[in-house]
């Protein structure tokens, strides 16, 4: 029986570790609380379109899924995700020219958890990544959680400065080498097929793992289509791919497409995590993609995207101030920029939503920390008179603020 003065629970002062207390929240997350704020328009989250979202289509899926699988749909499953999907996704990787079986893949909740279990499976604190500089900032969320170090390579319109990453790998000894090589998050540059070449080169000369985050892939609207650095690497490389993109990310449905020989590492690592993802989720995926739904789907979504961003690309022409630098991507869903030297990303924000428009500034995602010059915008999620409104709204900001 409790004293009739009991002692409150204090949960804040609970033994959590140093260095959870000290994880930030996601600047991302914390600027789309601003989105929120009625008549702002937000190009700063990486959201696909709701518009593009095929419901009725995933309704029927749904439905397919428990008329054939009944109780099997909705029961705990393996690890390694549910045979069909697996196979399914397998032949699409195959078919786009990386040689894969089922046993290669390994179905995650979404393909942030792919990240976050390549850190869990690699990093000790204080071990070294080679990144990008800059590179997704849900990457390093995951990774800092693990206390990893960065061994940040330069970009330009190529993608990753290759000719780094070998003095990065002698000087630090890194775990892994995480990259977006295909319409990369944030800048939306696409790495050319001689520099994977190189960058495979290297990594099978020191036997360290590439991991390429590869959820933009399917998602090009112009240039030719390259080869992707898993069907250039084989197994070399970890990939990791997501439908978050291309059918709809709140079904949390991705995949790990790792070597044979480590995917049963990998299995062991998400039991710890989650058992396995979505049993339900799975089968809808897998029965989408059997209905044939997918492909013609994915063209839909390249033809309003790419509207979308020559749009955007045409008013920051005609509206930006010349000084501004900005990234013309063949694909994805994000444009980059970069300011004069002096000009703060980060402080302009606050003036950007006195004129109701929001983006992401860019110093987040630089693991040195630099890059405060630099922004993100997302043309994907905004209608086309939406995007209109917030280039003219941000282009008004630039200008008033230009040094």
């Amino acid at each position: 029986m409790l004293a009739e003065e009991a002692v409150k629970a204090v949960p804040e002062k609970w033994p959590f570790t140093p260095h959870v207390m000290t994880l930030e929240t996601s600047i991302i997350r914390e600027i789309l609380k601003v989105s929120s704020l009625p008549g702002v328009i937000s190009l700063a989250g990486g959201y696909p379109s709701p518009d593009m979202f095929p419901l009725e289509d995933l309704r029927k899926a749904a439905n397919d899924a428990i008329d054939e699988y009944k109780s099997t749909a909705t029961q705990y499953s393996f690890s390694m995700g549910v045979p069909q999907l697996r196979e399914a996704i397998a032949k699409r990787e195959s078919d786009r020219g990386a040689e894969t079986k089922m046993e290669n893949i390994m179905i995650t909740s979404g393909s942030q958890q792919g990240i976050e279990l390549c850190a869990r499976a690699f990093i000790d604190p204080g071990d070294y990544i080679v990144t990008e500089n800059p590179t997704y900032v849900g990457a390093l969320q995951a990774f800092n959680f693990y206390r990893a170090k960065y061994a940040t390579v330069e970009m330009d319109d190529k993608g990753m400065l290759v000719d780094q990453v070998e003095d990065a790998i002698k000087k630090y000894n890194p775990k892994f080498i995480y990259t977006v090589s295909t319409f990369q998050n944030p800048t939306g540059i696409t790495m050319t097929t001689d520099r994977k070449k190189a960058l495979i080169d290297v990594a099978l000369k020191y036997n360290i793992p590439i991991v390429d985050d590869d959820p933009y892939g399917d998602l090009r609207f112009s240039g030719e289509a390259l080869p992707s650095m898993k069907a250039l690497g084989g197994d070399a490389v970890i990939s990791l791919g997501t439908f978050s993109k291309i059918v709809a990310p709140g079904l949390r449905i991705a995949w790990m497409n790792s070597p044979e020989k480590i995917a049963k590492i990998f299995e062991k690592v998400k039991q710890c995590a989650d058992l396995h993802s979505n049993t339900f989720t799975q089968y809808m995926i897998y029965k989408y993609i059997e209905a044939g739904k997918l492909d013609d789907h994915i063209q839909e979504i390249i033809a309003s995207y790419g509207a979308k961003r020559d749009l955007m690309l045409k008013l920051m022409d005609d509206l930006f101030p010349s000084e501004i630098k900005y990234t013309r991507p063949d694909g994805g869903l994000f444009l980059w920029g970069e300011l004069p030297e002096g000009m703060s990303g980060s402080e302009l924000l606050p003036k950007a939503v006195e004129e109701k428009v929001t983006y992401v500034y860019g110093r987040p995602f630089f693991p040195n920390g630099s890059g405060d010059n630099t922004f993100r915008l997302n043309f994907s999620n905004a209608t086309m008179e939406t995007i209109t409104l917030a280039i003219e709204r941000l282009a008004k900001v630039f200008n008033d603020n230009m040094r």
